[in-house]
């Protein structure tokens, strides 16, 4: 398992425009991949990134703009985007005190190590996980658990 260490807080990041910017003031909570066919097209990559956060602990320009849908799971998703760019900095799930900033758009990405891997069935092929990489054929059962627990040996916020 590789280590990482959570730069000195606030941590900030913002759209590519640089209309809207943010503050984390609290540690993560995990940092995963998601495979899932919706991050590929959000991300117009292999993967999501995804730094899970506490809703309270964000602080946010004005002037997001958000988008509503409703999941497969029948949960109604939020993402919110800078109105200039269209750079997604967060979605999440409505009522939900957790939320997903986009790892991307952190001004300093470098110490990212991801915990895990969800939905790895509809991961690209050629992705490779290593054996001893936590890895979910779908969303985790367990709601994230397993992956935050990996994050805090990783990170030594035990």
């Amino acid at each position: 398992m590789q280590k990482t260490a959570i730069p000195p807080l606030p941590l900030t990041g913002g759209c590519q425009c640089g209309r809207i910017r943010y503050r984390m003031l609290a540690a993560p909570l995990v940092f995963y991949l998601c495979h899932c066919t919706e991050c590929q097209r959000h991300t117009s990559s292999a993967f999501g990134e995804s730094l899970r956060f506490k809703r309270e602990d964000m602080e946010v320009d004005p002037g997001l703009v958000s988008v509503s849908r409703m999941s497969e799971s029948g949960k109604e998703r939020q993402g919110w985007f800078c109105p200039d760019c269209g750079v997604r900095i967060w979605h999440g799930t409505n009522g939900s005190p957790e939320i997903n900033i986009k790892a991307g758009t952190l001004d300093d990405t470098s110490w990212l190590v991801p915990a895990g891997h969800i939905w790895c069935r509809s991961r690209q092929p050629f992705m490779r996980i290593a054996e001893d990489e936590l890895s979910y054929d779908a969303q985790p059962t367990d709601g994230y658990e397993a992956l935050k627990l990996r994050w805090s040996e990783m990170t030594g916020a035990l």
